[in-house]
């Protein structure tokens, strides 16, 4: 049972509960009611909010529609009248251009191709929404009136502007002068002419439609581009009185602003290696003149009766020495037109990719370049049509002349077949068909100076006749000479022509491409150097030949010693003998051992001196013992013998010569050796002998003065 207190207590305590539980439902309901009471309150504010908006739009929509269609109709209005505009000034197009199209671009030329655009436009439209108007003919006589004026201005801009390049200018931008520094460049037009021009070939690509400008283009550049190195040629003819060097006509002066070039001569050698052998085809196969001997280390003198090389040149040959000068400046000329027309036609190409469509430049520039580069070429024919003429004539120096220019050119070719890349293949062929020429030309002038020298006939009359170096000998010797300074032009020269069958130089295949031009430098030197040994074996031959034409042997021994030492001598002098040692190791030896030969032969003349003074035939002298008649005989006879034959030699070999002084004093050495020995031995036998009564008629000469008597053999002076 719960106690009745706590039972009251828990009552009380739910009634307070329900009391404050009814409170509460009682503020909600009244809370309740007021909101219902709001909410329709708001229902009917917004139902009139909304009934005012309808009656508002209701109102405007109207009035919104209409404004749009006056602005759409305001719009179209003014689009009509710009239209109208727009029409009407291509109806007055003609009219207001009319004045700026005949006047022309000269000077203005961004309005006039305003004007072009203003003119074209018009044709566009009347070609669009008129064909048949009179307007449009009118626009389009106007719009080709232009193109025409833009034709005849690009033409004028070029004619009047398009200069030949100063050779002075030429000369610098090919061999650069050590004064000027950084590279020459050729301006051919003034820029703001170049920027005019470019505007214009643009606009007759893009919208005149025409390629015409460019046939004016590369005739008018090709005709400077040939002034250009005609120019240069007539500069080389004009300075060439000068003696060294060829200079521009403003080197006088030298200031810093004008630029100049020093233009190097070919070796002197070459002209005078020219004039020798000008003289040997002239008079040495079959002519009078006597022989010429080039001084070299060690020979001290000429032969009696030759005149020096310069003395013969002036006297007798004055005009082929000048003929000679102006070959070399045609020479120079020509080599120097060579480099001049690939540093002009690079810039000129330059040039050209400025203006001139790119998928039309290679077509351009191959015309353009087309008459300078004929004329070139045409100017190596003729170089080489002339050494073909003279190669007939025997005259073989021409082809020195041909060995600078294709030098040149090869060194040259990949600057040629680099700027020539993209023209036609017979553009691109004609320097090598230019150099091939040459080759076979200059490989035949070889191959026939060798036959030559072979063949030349032995003529009395113009042997030496002091026994000195035939004529023969020095101008072969010089011709090979040459060769040295165009070994590599030499040697493939030959390999062009595969003469190493004629040689018997096997080809080894790493040697050798499929061009017979791509022959390896050693395989050319050594074919080269084959030549020359064939060259020297031709000369050996033929002046073994023309010794016999002396009677005397001695003498020929004499010629010969002199001929095969002046061509040893030439060879260890320069560098032939390297060059000969590639295929003939012992050729130096070989010419020693002729030469010693040659003195041992000469040696034998004075036998019949030195046989007086033996002992055959000698009586046994004693002191005191009285001689027979028959043997005072012998011993008269032994010592006029001597006397005669020693007085004959010395008058006859007194004006015989051997120019090297080194071996003439060692031949006299060793014959003044020989016969003081012989001589002295023989008189001391003699000595107390009495064989005569007149002692002074046999006892003419003492030892010494034998010596000096010998002394003077081979003295041309006396």
């Amino acid at each position: 049972m719960i106690p009745t207190e706590d039972a009251s207590a828990r009552k009380r305590e739910i009634e307070e509960k329900l009391k404050q539980e009814q409170e509460t439902l009682s503020f909600i309901r009244e809370n309740l009611e007021k909101s219902d009471q709001l909410t329709k309150g708001m229902v009917s504010i917004l139902s009139s909010f909304e009934s005012r908006l309808m009656a508002l739009e209701n109102s405007i929509i109207p009035v919104h529609k209409q404004t749009e269609n006056l602005q759409r109709l305001q719009e179209n209005v003014d689009k009509t009248l710009f239209c109208l505009d727009h029409v009407i000034s291509y109806y007055h197009v003609a009219k207001d251009t009319d004045k700026i199209i005949k006047e022309g671009p000269t000077g203005r030329l961004n309005e006039y191709l305003a004007c072009i655009a203003k003119i074209q436009k018009a044709v566009e439209y009347f070609q669009d929404n008129n064909p048949d108007s009179p307007e449009l003919n009118t626009v389009k006589v106007r719009f080709e009136k232009g193109k025409e004026q833009l034709e005849a201005e690009f033409r004028a801009l070029l004619t009047r502007y398009s200069k030949a390049v100063p050779p002075v200018l030429i000369l610098d931008a090919i061999g650069g002068d050590e004064e000027l520094e950084g590279e020459v460049t050729l301006e051919h037009l003034p820029e703001a002419v170049l920027q005019d021009v470019i505007c214009i070939a643009g606009w007759l690509v893009e919208y005149g439609r025409n390629q015409d400008f460019m046939n004016v283009y590369f005739q008018i550049r090709s005709s400077q581009l040939d002034r250009s190195i005609k120019g240069l040629k007539e500069h080389f003819r004009k300075n060439s009185a000068s003696s060294a060097l060829l200079y521009s006509p403003a080197v006088q002066t030298k200031r810093k602003d004008t630029p100049t070039k020093k233009v190097p001569k070919r070796p002197g050698t070459i002209r005078k290696a020219q004039n020798l052998l000008k003289q040997y085809s002239q008079h040495g196969l079959d002519g009078k003149k006597a022989s010429n001997l080039t001084p070299l280390e060690g020979y001290d003198h000429e032969p009696r009766g030759v005149k020096h090389l310069s003395d013969a040149l002036s006297d007798k040959h004055g005009a082929s020495a000048g003929k000679d000068d102006v070959m070399d400046v045609e020479i120079d000329s020509y080599i120097h037109c060579i480099s001049a027309f690939v540093k002009l036609a690079q810039s000129e190409y330059a040039l050209l990719t400025e203006i001139i469509p790119e998928h039309h430049q290679k077509k351009t520039f191959d015309s353009l370049i087309q008459e300078a580069l004929d004329n070139l070429m045409l100017d190596g024919d003729n170089i080489v049509a002339a050494a073909r003429r003279a190669i007939m004539r025997h005259d073989y120096s021409a082809v020195l002349t041909i060995f600078p220019i294709l030098r040149h050119l090869k060194h040259t070719k990949p600057d040629f077949d680099t700027t020539l890349q993209g023209t036609a293949a017979s553009t691109k062929n004609k320097l090598p068909t230019l150099i091939t020429s040459m080759e076979t030309t200059g490989a035949k002038a070889l191959e026939e100076f060798a036959d030559s020298i072979k063949n030349d006939p032995d003529k009395e009359y113009n042997m030496p006749k002091d026994g000195t170096v035939h004529e023969l000998t020095s101008n072969a010797i010089l011709f090979l000479q040459q060769l040295l300074d165009f070994q590599e032009t030499a040697g493939a020269m030959l390999a062009s022509q595969v003469l190493g069958d004629t040689y018997n130089i096997p080809l080894d295949p790493r040697e050798t491409s499929s061009s017979a031009s791509s022959y390896s430098s050693e395989f050319s030197r050594r074919l080269l150097s084959t030549y020359i040994c064939k060259v020297l074996g031709n000369l050996q031959l033929n002046l073994l030949s023309k010794s016999k034409v002396y009677e005397d042997q001695a003498l020929s021994a004499i010629f010969l010693h002199n001929n095969y030492n002046y061509i040893l001598k030439s060879l260890e002098k320069s560098e032939l003998i390297q060059l000969v040692a590639v295929t003939q190791k012992k050729a130096e030896s070989s010419y020693r051992e002729l030469i010693q030969q040659q003195i041992q032969t000469y040696q034998r003349s004075w036998v019949k001196v030195t046989d007086h003074l033996t002992e055959r035939n000698m009586p046994a002298l004693q002191p005191g013992v009285k001689l027979k008649d028959k043997e005072r005989q012998v011993i008269k006879d032994k010592f006029k013998g001597f006397n005669d034959g020693l007085e004959e030699l010395c008058k006859i070999q007194k004006v015989w010569a051997i120019p090297d002084k080194e071996q003439r004093d060692a031949i006299r050495h060793a014959q003044k050796k020989l016969i003081s020995d012989a001589y002295s031995h023989f008189l001391h036998r003699c000595a107390n002998i009495s064989f005569t009564k007149n002692p002074e008629k046999y006892y003419k000469y003492t030892p010494e003065e034998v010596e000096i008597m010998i002394d003077k053999l081979f003295d041309t002076s006396a």
